[in-house]
Protein backbone atom coordinates (compact mmCIF):
# COMPACT_ATOMS: atom_id res chain seq x y z
CA UNK A 1 0.00 0.00 0.00
CA UNK A 2 1.49 3.08 -0.92
CA UNK A 3 0.40 6.16 1.63
CA UNK A 4 0.16 9.66 0.35
CA UNK A 5 0.29 12.34 2.81
CA UNK A 6 -1.60 15.78 2.28
CA UNK A 7 0.03 18.20 4.35
CA UNK A 8 -0.11 21.94 3.77
CA UNK A 9 -1.09 25.03 5.68
CA UNK A 10 -4.76 25.49 7.01
CA UNK A 11 -7.32 26.52 4.19
CA UNK A 12 -4.27 25.63 1.64
CA UNK A 13 -6.82 23.33 0.05
CA UNK A 14 -5.65 19.74 1.25
CA UNK A 15 -8.74 18.26 1.56
CA UNK A 16 -9.97 19.59 -1.98
CA UNK A 17 -6.96 18.21 -3.25
CA UNK A 18 -6.98 14.97 -1.59
CA UNK A 19 -10.11 13.81 -2.75
CA UNK A 20 -8.78 14.64 -6.15
CA UNK A 21 -6.78 11.48 -5.95
CA UNK A 22 -10.13 9.32 -5.93
CA UNK A 23 -8.49 7.33 -3.77
CA UNK A 24 -9.81 5.70 -0.42
CA UNK A 25 -9.17 9.31 1.61
CA UNK A 26 -8.88 9.30 5.74
CA UNK A 27 -9.76 12.98 6.77
CA UNK A 28 -8.62 14.11 10.29
CA UNK A 29 -10.60 17.10 10.57
CA UNK A 30 -14.05 15.14 9.58
CA UNK A 31 -12.50 12.87 12.10
CA UNK A 32 -12.46 15.45 14.58
CA UNK A 33 -15.65 17.12 13.96
CA UNK A 34 -17.37 13.34 13.95
CA UNK A 35 -15.79 12.51 17.33
CA UNK A 36 -17.18 16.02 18.38
CA UNK A 37 -20.93 15.46 17.46
CA UNK A 38 -20.56 11.41 18.38
CA UNK A 39 -18.44 10.76 21.39
CA UNK A 40 -20.28 11.18 23.93
CA UNK A 41 -17.06 10.08 26.36
CA UNK A 42 -14.73 12.67 24.69
CA UNK A 43 -17.46 15.09 25.29
CA UNK A 44 -17.29 14.51 28.86
CA UNK A 45 -13.83 14.13 29.19
CA UNK A 46 -13.32 17.85 27.60
CA UNK A 47 -16.05 19.12 29.94
CA UNK A 48 -14.13 17.62 33.01
CA UNK A 49 -10.74 19.01 31.52
CA UNK A 50 -12.26 22.23 30.65
CA UNK A 51 -15.59 23.02 32.09
CA UNK A 52 -17.96 25.52 32.44
CA UNK A 53 -17.68 26.04 28.54
CA UNK A 54 -19.88 23.23 26.95
CA UNK A 55 -23.56 23.75 27.54
CA UNK A 56 -24.29 19.75 26.49
CA UNK A 57 -23.67 16.78 24.06
CA UNK A 58 -22.87 17.05 21.20
CA UNK A 59 -19.86 19.63 21.61
CA UNK A 60 -20.73 22.92 19.84
CA UNK A 61 -17.52 24.57 17.86
CA UNK A 62 -18.60 28.24 19.01
CA UNK A 63 -17.94 26.97 22.43
CA UNK A 64 -14.96 24.87 21.65
CA UNK A 65 -13.45 28.04 19.96
CA UNK A 66 -14.49 30.16 22.59
CA UNK A 67 -12.85 28.31 25.22
CA UNK A 68 -9.63 28.28 23.49
CA UNK A 69 -9.55 31.48 22.44
CA UNK A 70 -9.73 32.55 26.79
CA UNK A 71 -7.37 30.11 26.75
CA UNK A 72 -4.78 28.62 24.99
CA UNK A 73 -3.87 25.77 26.78
CA UNK A 74 -7.22 24.16 26.36
CA UNK A 75 -6.49 23.80 23.38
CA UNK A 76 -3.58 21.35 24.16
CA UNK A 77 -6.11 20.18 26.83
CA UNK A 78 -8.86 19.02 24.08
CA UNK A 79 -5.96 17.71 21.86
CA UNK A 80 -4.31 15.51 24.13
CA UNK A 81 -8.03 13.85 24.58
CA UNK A 82 -9.18 13.55 20.98
CA UNK A 83 -5.66 12.93 19.01
CA UNK A 84 -5.45 9.41 20.45
CA UNK A 85 -9.31 9.16 19.23
CA UNK A 86 -8.07 10.05 15.47
CA UNK A 87 -5.10 8.22 15.31
CA UNK A 88 -7.45 4.42 16.76
CA UNK A 89 -9.52 5.92 13.60
CA UNK A 90 -6.78 6.21 11.82
CA UNK A 91 -5.15 2.54 12.68
CA UNK A 92 -8.70 1.24 11.55
CA UNK A 93 -9.15 2.96 8.30
CA UNK A 94 -5.54 1.36 7.11
CA UNK A 95 -6.70 -1.68 8.43
CA UNK A 96 -9.87 -1.60 6.73
CA UNK A 97 -7.95 -0.69 3.42
CA UNK A 98 -5.07 -2.98 3.74
CA UNK A 99 -5.32 -4.77 0.28
CA UNK A 100 -6.08 -0.91 -1.51
CA UNK A 101 -2.54 0.29 -3.76
CA UNK A 102 -2.91 3.49 -2.93
CA UNK A 103 -4.65 5.79 0.22
CA UNK A 104 -4.97 9.45 1.10
CA UNK A 105 -4.10 10.55 4.32
CA UNK A 106 -4.99 14.22 4.86
CA UNK A 107 -3.84 15.02 7.79
CA UNK A 108 -2.61 18.69 9.22
CA UNK A 109 -0.32 17.25 12.18
CA UNK A 110 0.68 14.57 10.79
CA UNK A 111 4.60 15.25 11.57
CA UNK A 112 3.28 16.50 14.84
CA UNK A 113 2.21 13.60 16.15
CA UNK A 114 4.90 11.43 14.38
CA UNK A 115 2.79 9.48 11.88
CA UNK A 116 5.22 9.51 9.48
CA UNK A 117 6.70 6.47 7.69
CA UNK A 118 9.70 6.23 5.78
CA UNK A 119 8.32 5.01 3.18
CA UNK A 120 5.19 8.25 2.60
CA UNK A 121 5.02 9.71 0.15
CA UNK A 122 4.51 13.62 1.34
CA UNK A 123 2.86 16.13 -0.96
CA UNK A 124 2.92 19.53 0.34
CA UNK A 125 0.13 22.07 -0.95
CA UNK A 126 1.18 25.35 -1.46
CA UNK A 127 -0.75 28.38 -1.78
CA UNK A 128 -0.66 32.08 -1.41
CA UNK A 129 -1.31 33.62 2.08
CA UNK A 130 -3.85 35.82 0.21
CA UNK A 131 -5.69 33.55 -1.74
CA UNK A 132 -5.45 31.26 1.67
CA UNK A 133 -7.17 34.07 3.75
CA UNK A 134 -9.93 34.56 0.92
CA UNK A 135 -10.88 30.95 1.23
CA UNK A 136 -11.01 31.10 4.93
CA UNK A 137 -12.86 33.47 5.41
CA UNK A 138 -15.70 32.06 3.51
CA UNK A 139 -15.83 29.17 6.25
CA UNK A 140 -18.45 28.62 9.46
CA UNK A 141 -17.02 30.80 12.40
CA UNK A 142 -13.84 31.99 11.19
CA UNK A 143 -11.70 33.20 13.37
CA UNK A 144 -8.26 34.35 12.63
CA UNK A 145 -7.36 34.34 16.37
CA UNK A 146 -8.43 30.94 16.73
CA UNK A 147 -6.78 29.41 12.99
CA UNK A 148 -3.30 31.46 14.87
CA UNK A 149 -3.82 29.35 17.60
CA UNK A 150 -4.51 25.91 15.62
CA UNK A 151 -1.36 27.12 13.59
CA UNK A 152 0.80 27.70 16.70
CA UNK A 153 0.58 23.91 17.31
CA UNK A 154 1.98 23.11 14.09
CA UNK A 155 5.71 23.08 12.71
CA UNK A 156 6.62 25.62 10.43
CA UNK A 157 5.79 25.50 6.51
CA UNK A 158 9.24 25.29 5.30
CA UNK A 159 10.16 22.36 7.25
CA UNK A 160 6.91 20.60 5.75
CA UNK A 161 7.52 21.55 2.42
CA UNK A 162 11.73 20.32 2.83
CA UNK A 163 9.93 17.36 4.22
CA UNK A 164 7.93 16.48 1.01
CA UNK A 165 8.64 14.71 -1.99
CA UNK A 166 6.07 16.55 -4.24
CA UNK A 167 4.94 20.65 -4.15
CA UNK A 168 1.63 20.97 -5.68
CA UNK A 169 0.65 24.93 -6.18
CA UNK A 170 -2.75 25.75 -5.50
CA UNK A 171 -4.19 28.38 -7.38
CA UNK A 172 -7.27 27.54 -6.98
CA UNK A 173 -8.29 26.41 -10.40
CA UNK A 174 -9.27 23.29 -10.43
CA UNK A 175 -7.80 21.69 -13.95
CA UNK A 176 -4.60 23.18 -13.40
CA UNK A 177 -4.42 21.18 -9.28
CA UNK A 178 -5.99 17.91 -11.04
CA UNK A 179 -3.03 17.86 -13.94
CA UNK A 180 -0.70 18.04 -10.85
CA UNK A 181 -2.72 15.49 -9.28
CA UNK A 182 -2.61 12.93 -12.18
CA UNK A 183 1.20 13.90 -13.30
CA UNK A 184 1.77 12.80 -9.52
CA UNK A 185 -0.10 9.35 -9.98
CA UNK A 186 1.46 8.52 -13.21
CA UNK A 187 5.10 9.12 -11.19
CA UNK A 188 4.07 6.36 -8.77
CA UNK A 189 3.07 3.71 -10.52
Amino acid sequence: MIRIVVVGDIGSGKSFISNLFKQPVFNADLEVADIYKKDKNCFKKINKAIPNYFSKFPLKKNELIESIIEDKNNLKKISNIVHPIVRRRLDNFLKKNKNKKIVILDIPLYFENKLNKKKDIVIYIEAKKKQILHHLKKRNNFNLFFINQLRSLQLPLKFKKKKSDFIIKNDYKVRTVKNNVKLILKKLR
